[in-house]
């Protein structure tokens, strides 16, 4: 921790990509892990899938009831969460993409210009049709009223989360501010991934090519463990403020 630390500390350019495990402690369960969604109820992991979502109103009407009740609405930012946006505004971390959909890092403070929500966010709606947004809550409050699966009111196409689904692309955009970041930093955090999901797996093997530290942080083994110059293992919500602490 302290090695991690001292490498943060005098860095010019750090990167962090957080996943799932940093919003665990805030009541929002991962998909993977022992107690995960999908390890709970492997056919919720359809929901998930763009070809069945826009196939199947049955799907589509079982993903808009799963909405209603995401524990991401009633989640908190944590001490972890809290940690990186102290980094960031002590200029210590340059730019930070997360996985996660939650929006925890921005209630938490963190930049939204340094922020890439590489998977998209939950708090938005997007028409598959048209491409209008709209806040993820006024679609809800159809659904609540009855409608178990609202269309686009400009064009009739189908609604759904602003994420990105199996099957669907990332946006160009956001992979190509994350790969920059990640090949241009000396230091790079991967906080709370499992580094399994492609391409976003891909960052910090970018990072180390470019000659960047790499330092994972995360409660049990990735794939990158034994390339990593440091592997730190423990609770984010007590590893991150350590972290920050000694920087």
């Amino acid at each position: 921790m302290a090695e991690t630390a001292g490498w943060v500390g005098t860095a010019r350019r750090v990167v962090a990509l957080t996943g799932a495990g940093i919003s665990t402690e805030s009541g929002i369960p991962d998909f993977r892990g022992p107690d995960g969604v999908w390890t709970r109820d492997p056919a919720a992991e359809r929901m998930s899938h763009l070809g069945a979502y826009m196939a199947d109103p049955e799907v589509r009407r079982r993903a808009w009831r799963a909405r209603l009740v995401h524990p991401g609405w009633t989640a908190r930012p944590n001490d972890g969460h809290r940690a990186l946006a102290e980094l960031a505004a002590r200029g210590r971390l340059h730019t930070l993409v997360t996985q996660n959909i939650d929006g925890l890092h921005q209630m938490a403070g963190f930049p939204s210009d340094r922020l890439i929500e590489i998977h998209g966010t939950m708090r938005e709606v997007v028409c598959m049709g048209c491409g209008r947004r709209a806040p993820m809550q006024t679609a809800l409050e159809r659904v609540r009223a009855g409608d178990e699966d609202p269309a686009c009111r400009a064009c009739g196409g189908i609604l759904k989360s602003a994420t990105i689904s199996f099957g669907q692309r990332l946006q160009p955009d956001d992979v190509e501010r994350a790969v920059e970041a990640a090949s241009t930093c000396d230091v790079f955090l991967a906080i709370g991934t499992s580094l399994v999901v492609q391409p976003v797996a891909l960052l910090p093997v970018r990072a180390l090519r470019a000659g960047a530290r790499l330092a994972i942080l995360n409660s049990g083994p990735t794939p990158l463990d034994g390339h990593a110059d440091a592997v730190v293992g423990g609770a984010l919500g007590a590893v991150l403020p350590e972290l920050a602490r000694l920087v």
